[in-house]
């Protein structure tokens, strides 16, 4: 949902860890290289859905799309910032989290259409009027 969140995420729901926070909250995703790289190289295995990110994307530079639109399915989202791993993400899981994920713990984002997300949706960058050539 456009400024709200995806239906039944605990943020469009106000009722995350920081439901008042000005940091962006809409959607938040993680790579799962980096999940993958948790565990060959600190042997720290997550379960789906432990990370607390909405989606996990495979193949895509999250960092990339900081700043930028891009399109998941029926949704157009924009990239705000990393979404680093937290002090709660440590308490919630009791696994040593924190540094090995710094930078590495995904991506904060805005929507700002709604529509549907499936499984499998390609995400692919939207094309803003800024980035024709000739228009400056």
């Amino acid at each position: 949902m456009a400024g709200v969140g995806l239906a039944g995420d605990r943020y469009a729901n106000q009722a995350g860890s920081w439901p008042d926070s000005d940091e962006s909250r809409d959607l938040t995703l993680v790579e799962a290289e980096a999940i993958e790289y948790l565990a060959a190289e600190h042997g720290i295995e997550l379960a789906p859905g432990e990370t607390r990110r909405n989606l996990t994307t495979r193949g895509v530079d999250l960092d990339s799309l900081i700043g930028k639109q891009f399109r998941i399915g029926d949704v157009i989202a924009r990239g705000t910032e990393r979404c680093e791993p937290c002090t709660h993400l440590v308490a919630l899981t009791g696994k040593p989290v924190l540094k090995p994920l710094v930078h590495r713990g995904g991506l904060r984002a805005d929507l700002l259409s709604s529509g549907l997300i499936r499984v499998g949706d390609a995400i692919e960058l939207v094309e803003q009027p800024s980035d024709v050539a000739g228009v400056k």
